[in-house]
């Protein structure tokens, strides 16, 4: 068996995203979560919050280290993950299977954490062009991690991020805040909230129309 996988940074950053999360899902159902990564998220978040469904999801290489997760922490609100990725030129793919309420198909909600930065600009591109088949009418985009501010670091440490990022894969870099709030624009998503949080980063929240 592979060794469970942990992240230290999501031990630092689950309680003050968890404070805004509770503020925006209080009346949600149906999270799917963009790049569950080590799966902690999807642990800490569904077992402070029993009323929903996460639905953790990533690459194929990453859910067995969710799973173990899942697994351990036994929590009747988390099924088992599903392959998702942002496909350039795709979307989102393969869809996972969608929940229906009340004859309303979609995620009332979408979260994703520190995930923009990793990926290509093109990646970036297919995941939001790929949120409006998931979500449905009035449900939540909501994105956590660091963004630039009028193309500019929002703090020196971002900046030695930036290099480290860029120096790793050429592709990836701290997102300029108004690049991707055009993006989430021309879904038809509209910002609803911008929130400081610890270390320099952000947590986004959108909503779709009704």
């Amino acid at each position: 068996m592979i060794p469970k996988p942990y992240a230290e940074s999501c031990d630092r950053n689950a309680g003050p995203i968890l404070a805004v999360l509770q503020r925006h899902l209080a009346e949600v159902r149906h999270v799917l979560e963009i790049g569950s990564g080590t799966g902690q998220h999807a642990v800490h978040f569904a077992a402070a919050m029993p009323w929903l469904r996460w639905q953790a999801s990533d690459h194929l290489d990453q859910l067995p280290g969710i799973g173990q997760w899942l697994d351990e922490a036994a929590l009747p609100n988390t099924p088992p993950p599903v392959t998702l990725q942002a496909v350039v030129g795709g979307g989102l793919q393969p869809a996972p299977p969608l929940p229906v309420v009340d004859g309303v198909t979609g995620f009332d909600a979408v979260f994703t954490a520190n995930t923009l930065h990793i990926m290509g600009w093109e990646h970036v591109q297919a995941l939001f062009a790929g949120l409006p088949a998931l979500m449905a009418p009035g449900a939540s985009f909501i994105a956590y991690g660091p963004f630039n501010y009028g193309g500019d670091f929002s703090s020196d440490s971002n900046r030695v991020f930036d290099g480290w990022l860029k120096a790793r894969d050429p592709r990836s870099g701290i997102r300029d805040f108004e690049a991707v709030d055009a993006l989430a624009r021309a879904q038809g998503l509209l910002l609803r909230e911008d929130v400081a949080m610890p270390a320099n980063n952000r947590t986004l929240v959108w909503q779709r129309a009704q």
